[in-house]
């Protein structure tokens, strides 16, 4: 029996094969979700590589960041889907030094390389290209700070017309 119901949030139909044998409309709201999630972990084990994006978006969500690589180098992906999955190991990886260079001043490199998903000798070399420094001898690694955002100055005149329209909002 094929079960359809409008989702709202998803905006389509949903649709599971179940082996039930009532009407649809005699699934009571409550139901429903069960009966989705049914349909979701039978969609899901249908489906290997659907299985694996969400072994990845489930580790991005924790923030396991060398989960991530793992989990993302653990599958043959189809041509289809390779390039988001590089993107989106090349992106987390961005996000990783952006991370490290605001929260610390020296990491050891075997940290720093499972943090970033590579070797500890391709993480070494990205730190260097990036300007920052590594110590052989201690093997740690010292990230270089990141400019703060430049503070846009509000000129006095648009401020005090800013300020005007606020006090004039009020006084209405």
């Amino acid at each position: 029996m094929l079960i359809y119901r409008f989702d709202p949030q998803r905006r389509r139909s949903s649709r599971c094969k179940l082996g039930i044998n009532m009407p649809a409309a005699v699934i009571m709201e409550e139901n429903y979700d069960k009966v989705l999630e049914q349909c979701e972990a039978q969609e899901l084990e249908a489906n290997p590589e659907l299985t694996s994006i969400w072994a990845v978006g489930q580790r991005i969500w924790q923030r396991d960041f060398p989960g991530v690589y793992t989990t993302i180098a653990a599958f043959q992906w189809t041509e289809n889907i390779l390039p988001v999955m590089e993107a989106l190991r090349e992106s987390t990886r961005q996000r990783a030094y952006s991370l490290v260079a605001q929260a610390y001043t020296s990491l050891a490199a075997d940290d720093f390389a499972a943090f970033v998903g590579y070797s500890v000798e391709e993480a070494v070399k990205g730190v260097v290209s990036q300007g920052w420094q590594a110590d052989p001898a201690t093997r740690m690694v010292m990230p270089k700070k990141p400019d703060p955002p430049p503070v846009s100055l509000v000129p006095n005149e648009q401020q005090l017309a800013r300020l005007t329209d606020y006090v004039a909002f009020l006084e209405n």
